[in-house]
């Protein structure tokens, strides 16, 4: 009788396009109901990353065909030295901040603006909002995060940004329903966006047990084509960030270049058949 071994699938990086840095993996202002960060008890944890291993990492990968770099959390925008590593990053390649919208408004957007147009490339934002109705996706982030983050729609359209809509579908509706809706909301906000604006993912949830599909096929993976900087060292995506199953190496000098597709957040994003972090170009061609 044969016993029958089952072998993870392997994804090797095809080429460091997507250099995601987290400034911090711990320290937010919101707890989201799917988010896939464990969150201590205390709101107050200060576990930023330091300027200097930043500064390591972009020489470290001068030789690579870096075409932008994300600025990752928990919530990015409470590093103490935000804007100091925005521009530093700034002079590199193009950046995109994942944040939750709270620390953007009027004043901050005019101040980001600036700061774009001293460099020779492009600051993109991922807002998450869940729904387009404040009810349901107040329940999802809390108790007024909607309209904050409406809000800041509104100040990064003013100034000349073009955000991209990052929604994870908690509650499993039709994901063609949500893209009309969140169209609707972004025409009353005076936002011309299009369909490359609304970025829907599955919702994925930690806590219940995932298998692998027999279906193996993607389009592409972000482990393919980027790898994330923490103040522990290299990993293999933001989904594994400090994660030891995740773990290539501690810095850029010398890093994995393969990894196996073995834990549920693997599985989720096989699911998901394209990247779930980084931005596809082509739908804004």
């Amino acid at each position: 009788m044969k016993s029958v071994i089952y072998q993870s699938p392997v994804s090797e990086l095809k080429e460091l396009n997507n250099l995601f840095i987290e400034l911090t993996a711990k320290n937010c202002n919101q707890r989201c109901k799917h988010c896939y960060i464990d969150f201590p008890l205390s709101k107050n944890v200060k576990d930023f990353i330091s300027i200097e291993a930043i500064k390591e990492a972009l020489d470290d990968t001068m030789q690579s065909n870096i075409q932008c770099i994300y600025l990752t959390g928990a919530e990015p925008m409470t590093h103490p030295d935000f804007n100091a590593i925005l521009r530093l990053c700034l002079k590199r390649s193009n950046v995109c901040i994942f944040t939750n919208g709270t620390f953007i408004n009027e004043k901050k957007a005019r101040f980001l603006k600036r700061v774009e147009d001293e460099s020779n490339f492009e600051i993109i934002f991922k807002l998450s909002i869940d729904h387009y109705n404040e009810v349901k996706s107040d329940d999802i982030r809390g108790r007024g995060s909607y309209r904050q983050v409406l809000h800041a729609i509104k100040s990064l359209v003013k100034y000349g940004f073009n955000p991209i809509l990052c929604v994870t579908n908690f509650y499993q509706e039709d994901e063609k329903v949500l893209r009309e809706e969140f169209l609707k909301l972004c025409a009353k906000l005076n936002f011309q966006a299009t369909d490359s604006n609304i970025c829907i993912n599955e919702y994925f949830d930690k806590n219940s047990p995932f298998e692998f599909s027999k279906n193996l096929n993607w389009n592409s993976l972000d482990c393919e084509n980027g790898r994330i900087l923490t103040a522990k060292g290299v990993y293999t995506c933001p989904f594994l960030a400090n994660d030891h199953r995740g773990r290539c190496g501690s810095t850029f000098k010398d890093f994995a270049q393969k990894t196996a597709l073995e834990t549920n957040f693997c599985a989720a994003c096989i699911k998901n058949k394209n990247q779930l972090f980084g931005i596809n170009y082509k739908l804004f061609e």
